[in-house]
């Protein structure tokens, strides 16, 4: 390095970072000599923490993340909560659609170890990340768009889909964070116009996927809400909506 100890906190506190004193710490436990310059030079040209690390914790678990991979986001982290206490049946069949690293899914599976549980994402990045997760967590992960990544003999098996979906509109892409607005692809960002395209084809595809009683907990901005409930409903389905801009998802 080129300074003492806190030099490291010192160049990612002026390169921006809001813990640099954590992600100092982080660091210099993992990595030491020309690793740790690396890291630091990384994480100083604006690369997300978690990518630079390899790893982010959510929901109570420690997940793969590689880049460009989306990082799971600590908002989200409720989504799991929900849909533990949406579950009838400890073996239900449990889909995380639009997985990214599969973080949601991991998390189910250790909360919930009997779950039968899959993930879906069009990423190949995306895929790969999630398959190193779901052989260290147990679940099944399949390329392609939306639910129709699955396998068909779930058509009709599944008793629940969680969707961290895409839900900023394409005209406020510029304004998220720059560490994660130049490190993760559109696809994992973009929700179209209103936010809400990710939505429209995953409640599309609902009535061919899901058993009697399954839901879907996915989640919006709060000004979302309302043109959230339009989409559900003009669908034929019914929305409820919980704190943190989680909506339900189910039969009318």
């Amino acid at each position: 390095m080129t300074g003492p100890g806190d030099d490291v906190v010192s160049r990612l506190r002026a390169a921006g970072s809001v813990f640099a004193e954590d992600e100092a710490r982080v660091l210099r436990e993992s990595l030491d000599g020309a690793a740790l310059e690396r890291a630091v030079g990384r994480r100083v040209a604006g690369e997300p923490f978690e990518h630079v690390v390899g790893w982010a914790d959510f929901a109570g678990v420690r997940v793969v993340v590689r880049p460009p991979v989306f990082v799971p986001r600590r908002r989200a982290e409720v989504l799991v909560d929900v849909a533990v206490a949406q579950l009838g049946r400890p073996d239900a069949v449990l889909v995380d659609v639009g997985c990214g690293s599969g973080a949601v899914a991991a998390a189910m599976r250790s909360r919930c170890p009997h779950i039968r549980c899959h993930a879906t994402d069009i990423d190949p990045d995306a895929v790969a990340c999630a398959r190193e997760n779901g052989a260290r967590f147990g679940f099944g992960v399949h390329q392609g768009s939306w639910l129709a990544a699955l396998p068909a003999n779930l058509r009709g098996a599944v008793d629940l889909v969680v969707g961290h979906l895409p839900y900023v509109p394409t005209s406020d892409l510029g304004l998220l964070p720059r560490d994660y607005r130049e490190a993760e692809r559109p696809l994992a960002l973009d929700g179209g116009a209103d936010g809400l395209d990710p939505l429209r084809a995953v409640v599309a595809g609902l009535a061919q996927w899901l058993g009697d009683g399954g839901a879907l907990v996915t989640q919006v901005a709060g000004a979302q809400l309302a043109p959230a409930h339009a989409v559900v409903d003009a669908a034929g389905w019914r929305a409820r909506t919980l704190d943190d801009g989680v909506v339900v998802v189910g039969a009318p």
